[in-house]
C-alpha cells in the first residue's frame, strides 16, 4: 500500500444532528437511503475527493457507529479519518471537529452530513478555490419569494440578489479558529459557518452548486434522494404513471382545455386556469417518476401557480423530471365531458400539449359517458391520463 502525503486540507463532516423533521427513530445521518446510511453516501463522496483529512462529529450514542461507517468509506485512506463526538449545536460541533484537526491542515471544509449526495467535483471544487477567502457552493433561487407577516404578504423579494448556500464551505483555517473563538465569546449561534465567518470580519465568495447537493430534511427529501439512487431501468423498460383530475363549471374567464383556449365555452373552476386535461397529464408523469403529486407542486401553498394556464404546469412538470433523471416517453389522455366538440381541435391540442412536453408524444381522446354521472349531466369534466417515462442514461 503507496503510503498518502500529510494533507493540508481537511473536512468536518457534521452528522451529530438529532433529525426530528425527518420524524426517524434514530438520528438523521444514520437513517437508511437504501443499504447505506445517509452518513455512509456522504462519506463515500468526501472518500472519492482528493485525499484529505476527514473528521467526523457525530453524537455521542452513535461514534462506534460512526466509526464502522468511516472505515466501511474509507478503504485505504482509512488512516485519514477519525469520528469525535459533538455538541448540542451544529456549532458546537464544528468546535468540537476543528479541535481535531492535526497541525498541517491550513484549510478546513465543514459539510453537512445530511448533503448526502454531493458530488465530490464540488468538494474538490471548494477546496480549490479556497484563498484567505471563505467559499461556499451556492445555486441560483428560482423560486417567487415574498416577505411575509404572519399571513399577510407584505412585500416581493428580489431573487436576483440572492443564493441558496450549500456545503461543503472552505476556509483558511486559522482565520475559521479566530471566528469559532470570536462566536464562542459573543454566545451567538449562527445558521452557517459563512455566516459565522463573515460576522468575523471574514470575506465570503461563492461558486457554483449542485442539484444533487440538496439537504436531506424532510420525508420528501429522503424519498428524493432515494430515487434518485434508484438502479438506472434497462433500456426499452420505462415506469408507468396515471392521473385523474375533476374540474366543475363554473370559472371566470374562458374555458381553457387540453391546452387550448374555447372561446363561448363555459371556463373550469379551479386554483389556476381548471385545465383538467393538463392537470391530469401532471399527475401521471409525477406518478410515473414516483415524485409526487399536482397539490404537491402545484397547490394552493404555491399561490405563484394561481391562474397559471396548464402549458406552464407541464412546462414545469418536464423539468421537475428532468432534474430526477427522467424522461417522457409519451403520454395518452382522455377527457369525459358533454362539451366542448373536441374532435375538431384534437391534432392542435395534441400538438400544444407535445411542444409543453419538450415533444414528447401525446394523444387526446374525448368521450361524452352517454349522458351519465356529472359529466353527462354537464356540471364539469373529468380526464384520466396515463403516462410512460424512463431513466435517462
Amino acid at each position: 500500500m503507496s503510503l498518502i502525503p500529510v494533507p493540508t486540507t481537511a473536512i468536518i463532516v457534521v452528522a451529530a444532528g438529532s433529525g426530528a423533521r425527518l420524524g426517524a427513530d434514530a438520528p438523521k445521518a444514520f437513517v437508511g437511503i437504501d443499504d447505506r446510511s445517509v452518513l455512509r453516501h456522504a462519506l463515500d463522496g468526501v472518500f472519492a475527493a482528493q485525499p484529505m483529512q476527514v473528521v467526523v462529529v457525530a453524537p455521542d450514542t452513535h461514534v462506534g457507529v460512526a466509526q464502522a461507517e468511516l472505515l466501511a468509506a474509507a478503504g485505504d485512506r482509512a488512516e485519514l479519518g477519525s469520528v469525535v463526538g459533538g455538541g448540542a449545536t451544529r456549532q458546537q460541533s464544528v468546535a468540537a471537529g476543528l479541535a481535531a484537526l492535526w497541525g498541517d491542515v491550513t484549510r478546513v471544509l465543514t459539510h453537512d452530513a445530511a448533503r448526502a449526495l454531493t458530488p465530490s467535483a464540488q468538494i474538490d471544487a471548494v477546496a480549490g478555490a479556497v484563498t484567505d477567502s471563505g467559499m461556499i457552493p451556492a445555486l441560483p433561487v428560482v423560486d417567487t419569494l415574498k416577505r411575509v407577516d404572519g399571513d399577510d404578504v407584505v412585500a416581493a423579494v428580489d431573487r436576483e440578489v440572492l443564493a441558496a448556500a450549500q456545503t461543503p464551505q472552505g476556509f483558511p483555517r486559522r482565520a475559521l479558529d479566530d471566528a469559532y473563538r470570536t462566536a464562542a465569546a459573543s454566545g451567538v449561534e449562527y445558521t452557517d459557518d459563512a455566516a459565522l465567518f463573515a460576522a468575523a470580519g471574514g470575506a465570503v465568495r461563492r461558486i457554483a452548486g449542485s442539484e444533487r447537493a440538496f439537504k436531506i430534511t424532510t420525508p420528501a427529501d429522503l424519498a428524493r434522494a432515494r430515487q434518485l439512487l434508484e438502479p438506472a431501468v434497462p433500456q426499452g423498460i420505462g415506469r408507468v404513471g396515471i392521473g385523474t383530475d375533476v374540474h366543475a363549471f363554473g370559472g371566470e374567464g374562458p374555458l381553457w382545455l387540453a391546452g387550448l383556449e374555447w372561446p363561448g365555452e363555459p371556463a373550469l373552476s379551479g386554483h389556476s386556469d381548471g385545465d383538467a386535461v393538463a392537470h391530469a397529464i401532471v399527475d401521471a408523469l409525477l406518478g410515473a417518476a414516483g415524485l409526487g403529486d399536482i397539490g404537491e407542486h402545484f397547490g394552493t401553498a404555491h399561490p405563484e401557480y394561481a391562474g397559471a394556464h396548464g402549458a406552464v404546469f407541464l412546462a414545469r412538470t418536464r423539468e421537475i423530471l428532468a432534474e430526477a433523471g427522467f424522461a417522457i416517453g409519451n403520454v395518452s389522455v382522455q377527457f369525459q365531458g358533454n362539451r366542448p366538440r373536441f374532435s375538431a381541435r384534437r391534432l392542435e391540442a395534441e400538438r400544444e400539449l407535445s411542444a409543453a412536453l419538450g415533444g414528447a408524444p401525446v394523444a387526446v381522446t374525448a368521450t361524452t359517458t352517454d349522458g351519465l354521472g356529472f359529466t353527462g349531466r354537464g356540471e364539469g369534466i373529468s380526464a384520466t391520463a396515463i403516462a410512460l417515462v424512463h431513466r435517462i442514461g
